[in-house]
């Protein structure tokens, strides 16, 4: 049974998570405003126990609402002033095994295409973003090996998947979070972000609905190793439409497979500009150094 089988078969996993965010400023901060994506999205697959962000310092103002596409989002405005920023969000989900899915079972990827343009719930999803543009030639073309004539579109997807996990490397120095698609595709190199954005490119080119989703990866340590405090990653990966029967199917081009019990997912849109799970602006501060340490911890013997 390899990875995938045994992720799979295995039933639901609850998790307690942590999310330690520090930044350091050089100089004071006299004011912050910043928005978080950093509680969990409920959906089918995830059921959320509970979820708790604090800021230090404490803000003045912090309020919680739905962005535009249903995820939790919290606001909050700090005027007090500081020369160091800590943020920390707890979460209490529990994570189900995803349906079976039979690749090779779904529509062609022109009919999903075709269907995706009327469709209010993926019309959103076919169309260029900030991070995901108008597609190149090239992307294209790259596309377009994976679907050909008739190939279900579930099938061509994971084809994608893996063919993004063997061709590319993961190397954090690769990239920045403003390198273009274009640059990813001729380096070959980069990290989750980049590849998520270069799939979800990809499948665009073709019409076919793709969402970016931002969440946590559980990682293992080697054989015979304690787990590492923080070790654990914040992570992106790729929902697909594979058409009304199949819904979104949720794909690791990272990792080459699909999701599972491993992924926790805080929220989904268009592109990582979406779902950042911490953007804002501040007043001062200078020059600033920031850390961060995730901890996926399963709360069973799992």
């Amino acid at each position: 049974m390899d990875g995938e089988e045994m992720a799979a078969a295995r039933g639901p996993v609850r998790y307690k998570c942590t999310h330690v965010t520090r930044y350091n400023y050089g100089d004071t901060v006299i004011s912050a405003h910043m928005l978080a994506h950093l509680a969990p999205r409920a959906h089918p697959r995830q059921t959320n126990h509970n979820s708790t962000l604090t800021i230090i310092p404490w803000p003045g103002v912090m309020t919680g609402r739905q962005d535009w596409f249903g995820n939790p989002v919290t606001y909050a405005a700090l005027h007090t002033p500081h020369r160091e920023l800590k943020v920390t969000a707890e979460i209490d989900v529990t994570v189900s095994p995803p349906p079976p899915f039979t690749p090779a079972a779904t529509p062609a990827w022109e009919d999903v295409a075709a269907q995706a343009a009327n469709l209010a719930e993926t019309l959103e999803f076919v169309r260029p973003s900030a991070r995901v543009p108008l597609a190149d030639t090239a992307l294209t073309l790259f596309a377009a090996g994976f679907f050909p004539p008739g190939q279900p579109v579930g099938a061509g997807a994971m084809d994608l998947t893996r063919r993004i996990h063997d061709d590319f490397s993961f190397d954090p120095t690769a990239t920045t979070v403003s390198t273009p698609i274009s640059e990813i595709l001729t380096k070959r190199r980069g990290v989750c972000q980049d590849f998520a954005h270069l799939m979800i490119g990809a499948l665009r080119a073709l019409g076919l609905p793709a969402r970016y989703v931002s969440g946590y990866l559980r990682t293992l340590p080697p054989p015979g190793k304690e787990k590492l405090k923080g070790a654990d990653a914040s992570h992106a990966w790729v929902q697909v439409w594979c058409g009304e029967a199949d819904g979104w199917i949720d794909l690791d081009p990272t990792n080459g497979r699909q999701c599972d019990t491993d992924h926790v997912t805080l929220a989904w849109g268009r592109d990582y500009d979406d779902v950042c799970p911490l953007r804002g602006v501040i007043m001062g501060g200078g020059g600033h150094g920031v850390l961060v340490a995730v901890d996926v911890e399963p709360m069973d013997d799992r």
